[in-house]
């Protein structure tokens, strides 16, 4: 009996590490950003609703900006050096220790400004942790798997933010009795998820950090590097024409990106104010979200593989956009769920296959620094969506109508993607 290769079982460990990542980090945008935290702080840390939406809109749009400034600079420098685990590291951690600290924000608008410098702090510095995370993925597969592995990781990631949802609602949300002696009237069972998220997200990150391999180390001193890397940004913005399919990529990922992101910020408030939907049903409609999008994460992975990242994705907006549509015209509450659940199904294979797409694009030497030209393409218009979904909203005085706007985004962002860039 042959005994198995050493380096194949190394490589498959590193996959299920990296891809693990994605199941411990996912607990921070699903638990803190979109539903139990940002909820408890507009209904109870701020002074009323319609104050504590605008701050943690603004809360948001500043660390959109820290991150569309740095992740590319960042991600070049990283390239230069030839390392991604340390950076990596350092955000990982400083995103643990900020969403330990939110334990600290008491419903109390004196806590207002420490919560939204604690989140803005951890969210700046999980969003710059992607790219260095991303760029790792074309070292461990080839380039014919890369979707099946991108989209397996984007489905495990699903499933960890749908645990953590699950553990939050039943274990403290609505735990009765209350665990650890928890203080209802101090909405400790809510504060409680930043402990809970940076548990859940320093105990399954290990892995990575214990079995995905690094690029070597370059004998470029930190300042040097910082230099090295600059400059190589600045020759790769200036040599743009050289990488007109990603150029065109980024600018369709502008739009359909924005209409996603707006869509998850606005998700929740669209769903009480337009169908009164309680907290509790908010939080089970994003359980039910995350199964769908974990599903279709996973199955469209490979689809992924067979048909290519740039079909995949506009299969996945076609399908994003055929739902919205009637979304909007829903009257009833159940319908609303039964029409936004399966919404899942293309959110998941539209971010999995983006990531993939770019890891096919991007030159092997400039991998960390076009997935910071990524997440920069994710960030640089990130308050555009939310800015004219709120004019519209106000304008026309309806949710509806301000909801609309993120259709058009999801279509300007399809027709792009499909008629400008060439297939990988």
């Amino acid at each position: 009996m042959t005994p198995p290769d050493p380096v194949y079982t190394n490589l498959r460990r590193a996959r299920v590490a990296w891809c693990l990542y994605d199941w411990a980090n996912s607990a921070f945008p699903t638990v803190i950003v979109t539903f139990v935290f940002s909820a408890y702080f507009a209904t109870a840390v701020a002074a009323d609703k319609t104050a504590g939406t605008a701050q943690w809109s603004r809360a948001l749009a500043i660390s959109g900006i820290v991150i569309a400034l740095f992740s590319p600079i960042l991600g070049a420098i990283a390239d230069s050096t030839g390392r991604r685990k340390p950076w990596l590291a350092a955000c990982s951690g400083i995103t643990i220790v900020s969403a330990g600290l939110l334990w600290f924000a008491r419903p109390d608008a004196e806590f207002v400004l420490y919560a939204l410098m604690v989140f803005t702090l951890a969210n700046i510095s999980f969003e710059i942790g992607q790219v260095f995370y991303n760029a790792m993925l074309p070292g461990l597969v080839p380039a014919e798997r890369i979707g099946r592995v991108s989209g397996w990781g984007w489905g495990l990631g699903y499933a960890g933010g749908l645990c953590c949802l699950l553990i939050a609602l039943f274990g403290f949300v609505q735990g009765n009795p209350l665990p650890f002696g928890l203080d209802k009237e101090d909405a400790e069972h809510v504060r409680i998820v930043g402990p809970m998220v940076a548990i859940w997200f320093a105990v399954f990150c290990l892995p990575l950090f214990l079995f995905v391999p690094d690029g070597g180390r370059s004998t470029l001193l930190m300042k040097a590097s910082i230099f090295n890397g600059v400059k190589t940004l600045i020759s790769t913005l200036g040599r743009v024409r050289e990488y007109r399919t990603i150029a065109w990529f980024l600018v369709a990922r502008f739009f359909y990106v924005d209409g996603m992101n707006t869509m998850f910020a606005f998700g929740g408030i669209y769903a009480a104010g337009t169908f009164g939907m309680t907290l509790v049903e908010v939080i089970q409609f994003g359980i039910a979200l995350n199964v769908s999008a974990g599903l279709g994460a996973a199955a469209f992975a490979w689809i992924d593989d067979r048909i290519g990242a740039k079909k995949t994705i506009a299969i996945a907006l076609t399908g994003l956009i055929a739902l919205a549509i009637p979304l909007l015209l829903v009257e009833e509450k159940l319908w609303f769920m039964i029409v936004g659940v399966p919404l899942g199904i293309f959110m998941g294979p539209a971010q999995a296959a983006s990531r993939s797409l770019m890891a096919r694009l991007a030159p092997p030497d400039l991998r960390t620094e076009m997935f910071g030209l990524f997440a920069f393409s994710g960030k640089a218009t990130a308050f555009l969506g939310p800015f004219i979904l709120g004019t519209v909203t106000l304008a026309m005085e309806s949710q509806r109508a301000g909801m609309a706007t993120i259709v058009v985004f999801l279509g300007v962002g399809a027709i792009v993607l499909i008629w400008k860039v060439r297939d990988e």
